[in-house]
């Protein structure tokens, strides 16, 4: 067997940043997460499962090098007890269970919190690599090689326009989702040499450190979803949420997620105290460009100066959409924009559509209540229905 894991920083920042402020805060939760494939693959995915075993085995050897906490420990948001922590963990193997159920493939981590939300991306992209070892890998990386120079080629023409009030930058999401990990460093290893302008770093807490760039990332929808089981009333669980990530990382790490119950649910929650103490927004469902008109027409109503705050798109970019939500905004508002799949993986195959999401909480149903149709996830479909009730969100055709 070839590894697919090469270091338990290979992993999004924000499952960092989101497991501090858990383990800080609510120490004791159990969870379940749950692997969905959206899309129809080429062929079923239960055919990697033995694969997939293996290759969590491996994951569940795995621990922290002294220099990668080190690095941890050198971010200033990052407390030393949170590092004292990962020092000493360890995947438990009897936390995730692999299986095949009609014929789909299943994957189900269950346990403490702390203890199992960062299977999350490991599982991810351990399952893309062994789909895609699968194909011609020759064909693939030369078709990736040309792209990627015609995207290096589109940013350098773009940076020859008329420039807008605030710069263009873009960083690497592509973690989960990409071709292969050698070719996910390949990928961010040219863009930092050569448009470093307008390449700002990336998720990847590995090549990160390895590369001498600027890691990146807040939240994501568990830390907000898990508000949902945690004692508070439920039409108040945003409010919760924010509230304690102010209190965890005071000051840093501003970017808040908008698109747990919708746009409209969150902005009747960020209000002036919250407005003012984040520094923007991450758009992650629904029409980009109505959802950023939203976000400046709620700060104009609290009478902020959308130029001193940020709004971050990260939702099925490439680098055509972003170009034109700069224009679209860079007048008005600093932008930022979160790139995936179609940096690591457009290589000529179609992507996987591949998620594991936070489904239960200390034994209750979370869900997402999405504004693009089929991204809301829920197996209960009572508390779905409460859960739109109480936010007055439409149900999706």
């Amino acid at each position: 067997m070839v590894p697919i894991v090469r270091s338990l920083l290979e992993t999004d920042l924000y499952k960092f940043t989101m497991w501090q402020a858990l383990l800080h805060s609510h120490p004791n939760t159990h969870t379940e997460y749950a692997f969905v494939c959206r899309n129809t693959p080429l062929f079923p995915l239960a055919l990697l499962k033995d694969e997939i075993e293996a290759q969590l085995d491996h994951l569940c050897t795995m621990a922290f090098a002294d220099a990668e906490l080190a690095y941890l420990r050198a971010l200033r948001y990052i407390k030393s007890d949170f590092v004292d922590f990962l020092t000493v963990f360890r995947f438990q193997r009897k936390f995730i269970q692999v299986g095949v159920e009609e014929g789909a493939l299943t994957i189900r981590a269950a346990g403490p919190q702390v203890h199992v939300m960062a299977f999350e991306i490991f599982v991810l992209y351990i399952v893309n690599e062994l789909y895609f070892r699968r194909a011609d890998q020759a064909a693939a990386l030369a078709e990736g090689r040309a792209r990627l120079t015609q995207k290096v080629a589109a940013l350098k023409a773009f940076g020859r326009q008329p420039r807008k009030k605030h710069p263009f930058e873009f960083s690497d999401f592509g973690v989960r989702r990409r071709f292969s990990g050698v070719w996910h460093e390949e990928v961010v290893r040219r863009l930092a040499a050569e448009v470093p302008e307008y390449f700002k770093g990336t998720s990847n807490v590995y090549l990160a450190q390895r590369l001498g760039l600027v890691p990146i990332g807040t939240m994501a929808h568990e830390y907000m979803q898990s508000f949902q089981a945690f004692g508070v009333r439920l039409r108040d669980f945003q409010k919760a949420a924010l509230e304690e990530w102010v209190q965890e990382y005071r000051g840093d790490l501003g970017i808040a997620l908008t698109d747990v119950v919708g746009m409209d649910a969150f902005l009747a929650d960020f209000d002036l105290y919250f407005a003012k103490l984040f520094d923007g927004l991450r758009h992650d469902s629904g029409d980009p460009v109505l959802w950023g008109e939203k976000a400046l027409a709620h700060y104009a109503s609290l009478r902020i100066d959308a130029n001193s705050k940020r709004l971050v798109f990260s939702d099925g970019l490439d680098l055509d959409k972003a170009f034109g939500l700069y224009r679209h905004f860079a007048d008005r508002v600093t932008t930022g924009f979160g790139i995936g799949t179609n940096l690591t993986n457009d290589v000529g195959l179609v992507p996987l559509n591949i998620v594991m999401k936070l489904v239960r909480c200390n034994g209750q149903s979370v869900a997402k209540l999405s504004d693009s149709p089929g991204k809301t996830l829920c197996r209960d479909e009572t508390f779905l229905a409460y859960l739109r009730q109480v936010f007055h969100h439409p149900a999706q055709p």
